[in-house]
């Protein structure tokens, strides 16, 4: 991190990387700074307060995945290559992450720190459910008349895929989501 850097964005790289390896609760913001190499008034300049900065980082790692999760679609042709591209995205996420020593999904493992109605969780949920949505655009345009069947499916592969990463999390590396990605195609070849 470089002083040419913005201190928002020095603030924001190293609470991406502390909050993920050490926890966001377990991460003070003196750590932060520190590691920001930003002065404590920095953050308080670009954040109101510690929940801020971590709903920013919620927010950046939602947005990381969109751009990774666009790549992939963007060379999906068909809605089957469409659901294993959302697979892939999430082996992709995962790959950024193995620097800071891979724990799963940094949204769910921040929201698991936030209590209940905290505009972090929102986010996270607001991510799960545009996954399941996404498996069920493309389920439905699959099989346009499997009606309510579609809904059920799509929720599998949801479920299917989050088990893989909190597994991939435990695990430290993303063999779990590779083998949830063959199990997609396996459900999507019985369509």
């Amino acid at each position: 991190m470089t002083g040419k850097t913005p201190a928002r964005e020095r603030l924001l790289n190293a609470a991406a990387e502390l909050f993920y390896r050490e926890g966001v609760g377990a991460t003070g913001i003196d750590a932060i700074t520190a590691h920001a190499g930003v002065a404590k008034m920095s953050l308080y300049n670009n954040f109101s307060s510690k929940a801020d900065l971590v709903e920013a980082y919620m927010q950046r790692r939602l947005e990381e995945w969109r751009e990774l999760l666009q790549e992939r679609l963007s060379h999906a042709a068909t809605p089957r290559e469409r659901v294993l591209a959302v697979f892939d995205s999430y082996v992709d996420h995962a790959a950024l992450a193995y620097e800071w020593g891979f724990r799963g999904c940094g949204l769910l493992n921040a929201a698991g720190e936030l209590a209940p109605g905290d505009p972090g969780r929102a986010v996270v949920a607001f991510q799960k459910e545009e996954v399941e949505r996404l498996f069920r655009e493309c389920l439905l345009a699959m099989q346009p008349e499997a009606g309510t069947s579609i809904d059920e499916t799509a929720q599998h592969l949801s479920f299917l895929l989050e088990g893989a990463m909190s597994r991939a999390g435990l695990d430290g590396h993303d063999a779990r989501l590779k083998t949830a990605r063959k199990i997609a195609v396996s459900i999507l070849e019985q369509l």
